[in-house]
């Protein structure tokens, strides 16, 4: 209670009673308060920070885990007799109710959900107990859940099934990466193959053309052999082809051979040197 000469800081509001009854609000600055007329009670409205000690809160799954969270508000100026005509102590009350609403809150949750949205239980606390402090002006500007701490038998399980889906998803993993290994090497002798494929067409194809280029060179000089040989034999007369002969017949007779056959294009060319024989010979009888 304040009285007498009374100072009223920036940040605090003073109510003001007459005879026991709410007279006004005062704001910053001098005020004199003079009992047994007046009482007065000055109202710190800075945010306040209180963190709520340890308690159990029992989750949708029936876990007990050992909780405890921090707690922002801050008493609102204009409305600051609220404060004091509709609550004994509002610090006190604002506290439990918070224990009470984060119950609530945690009964409707699992201990997985818990343990994971631990932000999402901290925003609907919050709202929760923004809806009913109205009443007292106060305003719950945040609440932070620190710690959600289950029982020993709960924590090693949860340890276990973490370490299962650890080695789970190892497994994948290494499957999925030799299963990706498996289609790259897959992939690798498809592309070796159709390359070593072209490779042997394309050598194929110039062994084919390097043949028919052999074979067009060829054709093209035994046409030109046969070209000269024609020239060259249009030139020979039939003295020089029976010469030919006579050489050829005398190849015959060093041959084992007891039987020849002659053509008869052979007697025709042999009749030049038959008419020369028989000149010869009225020559020499003369």
């Amino acid at each position: 209670m304040a009285v007498g000469i009374v100072v009223v800081k920036q940040y605090e509001r003073m109510v003001i009673l007459k005879w026991g009854k709410l007279q006004k609000l005062g704001g910053p600055g001098f005020h004199i308060v003079i009992p047994p007329i007046f009482s007065a009670r000055i109202i710190d409205t800075r945010e306040r920070v209180r963190r709520v000690p340890t308690q159990k809160y029992i989750t949708s799954d029936n876990v007990v885990v050992d909780m405890d969270f921090v707690i922002y508000f801050e008493i609102l100026k204009d409305e600051a007799e609220k404060s004091v005509m509709n609550v004994e102590n509002v610090e006190s009350a604002v506290i439990n109710l918070a224990v009470a609403t984060l119950r609530a809150v945690i009964g409707s949750t699992s201990l997985a959900s818990a343990l994971a949205e631990r932000e999402r239980i901290g925003n609907e606390l919050q709202v929760r107990l923004d809806e009913d402090t109205g009443r007292w002006a106060v305003k719950v500007n945040g609440v932070e859940v620190n710690e959600i701490d289950p029982p020993p038998g709960v924590k090693a399980a949860m340890e276990r099934e973490k370490s299962a889906e650890a080695i789970k998803t190892a497994d994948i993993t290494e499957s999925e990466g030799a299963r990706q290994s498996a289609i790259n090497r897959a992939e690798g002798e498809k592309q070796s193959a159709i390359l070593s494929a072209e490779g042997h067409r394309q050598a194929e194809i110039l062994q084919a053309e390097g043949d028919q280029q052999a074979a067009v060179l060829r054709a093209e000089g035994f046409s030109t052999a046969l070209d000269k040989i024609y020239q060259v034999a249009s030139t020979v007369d039939v003295k020089t082809m029976s010469l030919q002969y006579f050489e050829t017949l005398k190849a015959l007779g060093n041959s084992p051979a007891t039987k020849f056959i002659f053509p008869m294009e052979f007697t025709s060319m042999l009749q030049p040197f038959l008419g020369l024989g028989g000149r010869n010979q009225q020559n020499d009888q003369s």
